[in-house]
């Protein structure tokens, strides 16, 4: 039986049962074997863009004896997934630069019926803005602790609508509704990489720049305060 860390167990968490998995950058193909494994998943995608982690995947499949159940795909990102091939989409492990970029690759997701999940190594602000000014739907956010690192993962569909933030909510997102130490933890870590960052425009006399990251800090702290 396969066992996940608590990062990847945030994520198995945030897939819906019965769903069909693509899972992109899925090196080891554990979140994809257990998803199945565990009867979570009917079926699933393990797609890399490196040959050495889809034969690592491979191994696992095989291992688990999930051959008939679990694809593999060299893919660049979603370029080579074919259209309807998912119900929920997993991107983790990743910048949220990179992740962003890869769900521009194709129009496909745009789709009410497909679930985004997500989880930004770092730059959790660019992957949320990418959705929001792209009309998909945050629809909750989780987090977790691992050691002495915190994880974050976003949940999003399409919902063909372009809402209007404040660029604050790009660093907190849908964390502060949780109200739980890891969600806390999250956003204080994030207050300590903003203010570090505010400090730096400051001594370089971008006080445009510093007042705006001032802001987004108070309204950050206001949201941990609620």
């Amino acid at each position: 039986m396969i066992k996940l860390d608590k990062r990847l167990g945030m994520i198995a968490g945030l897939v819906r049962k019965g769903s069909r998995l693509a899972d992109i950058g899925t090196d080891h193909a554990y979140l994809a074997a257990y998803l199945v494994e565990n009867e979570i998943c009917c079926r699933a995608i393990a797609a890399d863009i490196n040959v050495g982690p889809l034969k690592n995947a491979e191994e696992t499949i095989r291992a688990c004896g999930l051959e008939t159940k679990i694809k593999t795909v060299l893919s660049d990102g979603l370029l080579s997934l074919e259209e309807n091939c998912a119900d929920d989409i997993v991107l983790a492990g990743m910048g949220g630069e990179l992740i962003a970029s890869i769900l521009s690759q194709v129009q496909w997701i745009k789709n009410k019926n497909i679930r985004i999940i997500a989880q930004p190594m770092t730059h959790s602000e660019d992957l949320r803005l990418f959705l929001t000014d792209n009309g998909f739907k945050i629809e909750k956010e989780a987090a977790c602790q691992d050691s002495r690192h915190c994880y974050c993962a976003i949940v999003a569909s399409f919902c063909g609508e372009k809402k209007g933030y404040s660029p604050s909510y790009m660093y907190y997102g849908e964390l502060p509704k949780n109200k739980d130490e890891s969600s806390k933890l999250f956003l204080i870590n994030q207050l300590k990489r903003l203010e570090i960052k505010r400090c730096a425009l400051e001594k370089a006399q971008k006080n445009q720049e510093a007042s705006e990251m001032k802001t987004i800090v108070e309204e950050i702290k206001k949201e941990l305060n609620k």
